[in-house]
């Protein structure tokens, strides 16, 4: 993760560090910025952050700070987060220092490029010879248990941010979003790209869009050239993250879409926590991983490539009004788990 994490907190890799810093424990995180830009030693929101550019000098300054950063604070832990690469750092400066180390998965990182079978020997190397490994959801945990035999991997599950996601009334947001008060709006937020079957949603929306043209079809997030887009789309393109409570709060439904694929059945989607947190009704390509997350609420899942089954179960939400999604989890709790499997391991 670059400096932006600093400049604005966000997600998993701000809120566990930072509640872990709430309950006592020391903690620096070390960051790998992929931009020109001067290094970085500040101490904000309880945490020291250091982070060194990828663009100077390789990674070997980044591999230097590390090496420095264990001389000088003899951590207990060693903990590798965001992808494969940091994994592997992370156990390996561990072994080498003699000190625990854990390594937490958000995704199946060995889907993102499959063909790489060096760098997934050298991460399921590292998974069997971490001290612990968390992940956000159960399969993804047993995924990565096949490489740690009677050592299973923790769940620590993902939480929109504590700041904003709530239900908003939905005609302000409107207002603040440009957006006509009196339309139905059924939103996807996230790359519109083909691996994700976005094109299922298209497909499904024609067939709603000819039942009801009142009904428009919300998108955020990057365009790809590839992926032409329906004609009474209404696209906002990237929208700034202070926005993102309003946005959601705009839509009659969102539609999380997926494949049942090596990287879909493991994905466990954070727009869907932060939908639930504002109470918004959502349509959810079924994988393991989102039927999990919605144990409670099968009727809001649709099988995947089935663009009319789709379309009817986002006709029937768009009656659907709020919904009370009862206890949703958040990042104080899941740092809560997260600590206690530090400290059970040690």
């Amino acid at each position: 993760m670059g400096r932006d994490l600093v400049a604005r907190p966000y997600g998993r890799f701000f809120y566990l560090p930072h509640y872990l810093a709430e309950r006592g424990h020391e903690v620096c995180s070390l960051l790998l910025d992929y931009k020109p830009a001067a290094s970085l030693d500040t101490r904000q929101h309880g945490i020291r952050w250091v982070c060194e550019s990828l663009a100077y000098r390789g990674p070997g300054k980044y591999l230097g700070k590390l090496k420095q950063l264990i001389h000088e604070t003899g951590p207990d832990w060693i903990i590798g987060f965001s992808d494969t690469y940091f994994g592997i750092l992370a156990e390996r400066f561990a072994r080498k220092s003699g000190i625990r180390c854990c390594i937490d998965a958000y995704d199946n990182y060995e889907s993102y490029i499959p063909w790489m079978k060096p760098l997934h020997l050298l991460w399921r190397r590292a998974l069997s010879g971490a001290d612990l490994v968390t992940a956000v959801g159960p399969d993804l945990a047993d995924y990565l248990s096949m490489q740690r035999p009677g050592r299973p991997a923790v769940v620590i599950p993902m939480a929109a941010d504590p700041v904003g996601f709530r239900p908003m009334d939905r005609i302000e947001c409107r207002r603040r979003m440009n957006l006509p008060p009196g339309r139905k709006f059924v939103g996807y937020c996230g790359a519109l790209h083909k691996n994700r079957g976005i094109e299922v949603l298209f497909q499904a929306f024609d067939l709603l869009h000819h039942r009801d043209p009142e009904v428009s079809l919300l998108l955020s997030g990057r365009s790809w050239k590839n992926v032409p887009l329906p004609g009474s789309a209404c696209s906002l393109g990237y929208v700034q993250d202070d926005l993102m409570t309003t946005l959601l709060n705009c839509m009659d439904v969102l539609t999380v879409i997926n494949r049942a694929t090596v990287f879909g059945n493991y994905s466990y989607p954070v727009k869907l926590y932060e939908a639930m947190c504002c109470q918004i009704p959502v349509v959810a390509t079924e994988t393991p991983a989102t039927r999990w997350i919605l144990r409670d609420y099968p009727e809001f899942l649709v099988p995947p490539a089935q663009p009319d089954v789709l379309c009817d179960r986002i006709e029937q939400n768009l009656k659907a009004g709020r919904v009370d999604y009862g206890h949703i989890p958040d990042w104080n709790s899941a740092c809560g788990s997260f600590e206690k499997a530090l400290l059970a391991s040690m």
